[in-house]
């Protein structure tokens, strides 16, 4: 009924109203710091939806939108919340896409968005904190929380007949999160973590960190890491050493640069990464070749839903304003209405300024569970022949 009643409002402000020629959107990635190379693809997923949506000439009686984009860093508070208040106060933005990294995300949310009443929505700020924090209604993400993926992981390693792993984890919300879910996933299964211990970023040499794991001991070693910066580091250290042949890579671990790195050298590793079957993947193929990115790498197929979703709210509200779309998020990404995939977005913006209901599937097959995060599922992988390889879905 609420649904209902909020399309009800909508096509009545949309019928009625006038808008602005342009508005503006906030894409602010790390796209330098700890995952810059998960950065450019997952950019371009969200400038390859905001386009799709511009250029039908159908978002909000033909308003256009430009992209002001902006440079997290992923780690940096500091930077991540000037940013955030610069494309708030300064530029004028009506909505903002990021951040990429956890610790960005809550410190742009907490500091900056929630005082200036801002939506944000990001496609891969995972960490369990994040799903309470005070955000009044602003706050959404297009990955499920590292509580989720944690059990995941349990589950994965289990059945593989792994019955213990040492951990390591990099020094922040987003490693300790992810690691303390992991950990108490796996021992409530049965499995027994040897060591659960931090990793600084940053270091020329991991060969004493990886001396303390490998003395706990264990069937193999998760790296809880960024792909750009110390995750890496502990691997070769392993390597180098010895002290561990077998290793299970987490979501921030996975992408391009880790067969460019390893190649066959981790042959057999496993891990997962945000993903599902949908048949909105496979469409988001063509779109990243038409785009000029990967339409499939990791977290791309989020940030092309996270920008679509953001702005087919506004549509669905009939209004840029944070404080009335926020309410109409949930109702675009989830069902009853006629089901959207990557391409569709057009037909979804005629749908809406006729009062009807869409059931945004995209290219994750999005689903939004309170308080506005993915339900998600994964894709687990194995590098094979030192390739990346999807051997299914969980």
């Amino acid at each position: 009924m609420k649904k209902i009643l909020l399309a009800t409002a909508a096509t009545t402000l949309i019928a009625g109203a006038s808008y602005a020629d342009e508005i503006k959107l906030g894409l602010m990635l790390g796209f330098s710091g700890p995952a810059e190379s998960l950065a450019a693809d997952m950019a371009g997923g969200v400038r390859a939806a905001v386009k799709e949506i511009s250029d039908s000439g159908k978002f909000l009686g033909g308003t256009t939108v430009a992209l002001v984009e902006g440079d997290s860093t992923c780690t940096d508070a500091a930077v991540a919340s000037s940013v955030a208040e610069r494309m708030i106060t300064s530029d004028g933005i009506v909505g903002l896409v990021g951040a990429l990294c956890s610790g960005a995300t809550g410190a742009a949310l907490t500091n900056v968005a929630v005082p200036n009443g801002m939506v944000m929505f990001s496609p891969s700020a995972t960490s369990p904190s994040l799903t309470t924090i005070e955000d009044n209604g602003l706050f959404f993400r297009a990955s499920p929380s590292d509580a989720r993926q944690g059990q995941v992981m349990a589950e994965s390693l289990l059945e593989k007949g792994i019955k213990t792993a040492a951990v390591t984890y990099t020094n922040n919300d987003y490693g300790k999160g992810l690691a303390d879910a992991f950990e108490t996933s796996y021992t409530a299964m049965g499995g027994k973590v040897t060591i659960n211990t931090s990793h600084e970023d940053g270091k020329a040499d991991y060969s004493a960190e990886v001396g303390a794991l490998a003395s706990a001991g264990g069937d193999i070693l998760v790296v809880v890491g960024y792909i750009d910066q110390g995750g890496p580091g502990i691997i070769r250290a392993a390597l180098d050493t010895g002290a561990f042949d077998r290793f299970h890579l987490p979501d921030a671990m996975i992408g391009a640069s880790l067969e460019e790195r390893f190649g066959t050298e981790i042959e057999g590793a496993t891990g997962q990464v945000p993903g599902s079957d949908s048949p909105g993947g496979e469409l988001l193929v063509a779109i990243g070749e038409a785009n000029g990115y990967n339409g499939t790498a990791p977290y791309a197929p989020e940030s092309y839903d996270a920008g679509a979703l953001i702005l087919l709210a506004m549509q669905a509200a009939g209004s840029t304003d944070p404080q009335v779309y926020k309410d109409f998020v949930m109702d675009v990404a989830n069902a009853p209405g006629e089901e959207i995939f990557p391409g569709e977005l057009a037909k979804a913006l005629d749908i809406l300024a006729a009062g009807g209901e869409i059931d945004y599937v995209g290219g994750t097959a999005a689903e939004l569970i309170e308080p506005g995060e993915a339900a998600g599922s994964y894709r687990e992988i194995i590098v094979k022949d030192g390739k990346i390889t999807t051997v299914g879905y969980r």
